[in-house]
């Protein structure tokens, strides 16, 4: 039903990804989103459509983020990238489009935009009634609904006049406005995306717009049920408050943190966090992208070419493509590899115990210590010495250990 419903903004999209090219001048208007005549018409003629169809078909790529508009370039977006072997880019592309109904659909006319403002914030709790209702529910029952979740809103903001006030008689406000237009109108912009059906007198929402609530819904209770409160932490904090959970535990407070803020903003805040000089939170931080899958796949690619994130960008990537968790490892190279080593020793090294740090050895891909320290110090990761250091002070082995510390003392020197 997704992959019907953005059919057509899907095709004008990948006619302005092949006809434009990505990142074209002028392919806008007003620098924000609305097509120029130029194009509009260009795509009208190649796609066998009236330039009023192109145009709606456009704003709906954009609302679905088929198409991602900046300033007056424009280029594909990660869904479009994704579209024909994830799902999932067609689900989230759709939720989007769900979530901007009230874009969708022209507002009604002569209506304060305080009256449709309220309504456009009380319209979820009328979805969430049609889903529980599970079938048509009368228009007036929804109406009887909205007024009272409106008037609950304005209680929440304690709209209680203050000071001297006119005859009421005198005076109407937009408090006064009547709701049933808006309501209508409501309805029918949900209508609009695919989320309902609505006549005689009746609505009822579409199989794909009571997925949609019940997944709201779901993300609310996820958002309810941080295990370990993290919920409004920064990004670097709530990885904090993650470090000491068992991996199960830390991916429901992922979850949990993810819920409660927009997709794209949590994974540039997650890549953040990674970029900082501490190795335990950029490991967290790409475990945290594993929970949000493919939204992240564009960011992720976009900073495999920094050496601090690279292996770790690597891993997910290859992760993602399907390569089992075990055998991804082997997307690396050798250098590649033993940064990680160290990068992962240094986090074992800060938060860890000694007996930990004597185990990271086993899981070097060098087969001997000797060939391990050549390489280590080769790498040039910056924690190489404070790594070498912890470990010699932490194995057992008095030869091993001497060695460890010669190699510490030699990259610290420089000398061979």
């Amino acid at each position: 039903m997704a992959r019907s419903g953005l059919a057509a903004a899907a095709r004008v999209a990948r006619w302005a990804d092949t006809a434009l090219g990505v990142g074209r001048d002028g392919v806008t208007a007003d620098g924000k989103a609305t097509l120029s005549d130029a194009t509009a018409e260009h795509a009208a003629a190649d796609l066998g459509l009236s330039v009023a169809q192109v145009r709606a078909d456009w704003d709906i790529a954009r609302l679905a983020g088929l198409v991602e508009v900046h300033g007056g370039r424009a280029r594909p977006g990660w869904r479009l990238r994704a579209w024909d072997r994830d799902d999932s880019a067609v689900l989230r592309g759709w939720v989007a489009l769900f979530d901007a109904w009230s874009l969708a659909y022209p507002e009604p006319a002569h209506h304060e935009p305080a009256a449709v403002a309220e309504v456009v914030s009380a319209m979820p709790q009328v979805l969430s009634f049609l889903q529980l209702s599970a079938g048509p529910v009368p228009v007036e029952q929804l109406l009887d609904l909205l007024e009272q979740r409106v008037t609950e809103l304005r209680t929440e903001r304690c709209e209680i006049p203050y000071g001297p006030q006119p005859d009421p008689a005198l005076e109407t406000g937009w408090q006064d406005t009547p709701l049933a237009p808006l309501l209508d109108w409501a309805l029918h912009a949900l209508a609009s995306v695919g989320a309902l059906t609505c006549g005689d007198g009746q609505a009822t929402l579409t199989p794909l717009g009571s997925w949609a609530v019940w997944v709201k819904l779901e993300q609310i209770c996820v958002a309810a049920q941080s295990p370990a409160g993290n919920i409004e932490q920064s990004a670097e904090d709530m990885l904090r408050g993650c470090a000491q959970l068992r991996p199960n535990a830390a991916r429901a407070e992922y979850r949990a943190w993810l819920a409660a803020r927009p997709v794209g903003s949590a994974v540039t805040e997650l890549l953040a966090a990674a970029r900082g000089e501490d190795a335990l939170l950029r490991g967290l931080a790409f475990e945290a992208l594993r929970v949000v899958g493919a939204p992240a796949e564009a960011d992720v690619r976009s900073v495999a070419d920094e050496p601090t994130l690279r292996p770790y960008a690597l891993l997910w990537l290859a992760e993602h493509d399907g390569i089992d968790p075990e055998d991804a490892h082997e997307v690396l190279t050798r250098e590649e590899a033993t940064w990680l080593w160290v990068d992962t020793a240094a986090a074992v090294a800060d938060h860890g115990e000694a007996p930990m740090l004597v185990r990271h050895l086993e899981s070097a891909v060098q087969a001997t210590v000797p060939a391990l320290l050549d390489e280590v110090r080769a790498v040039g990761h910056p924690r190489t010495v404070q790594v070498l250091v912890a470990l010699a002070a932490a194995h057992p082995d008095p030869a091993l250990a001497k060695a460890v510390r010669r190699a510490a003392f030699q990259v610290h020197t420089g000398g061979d």
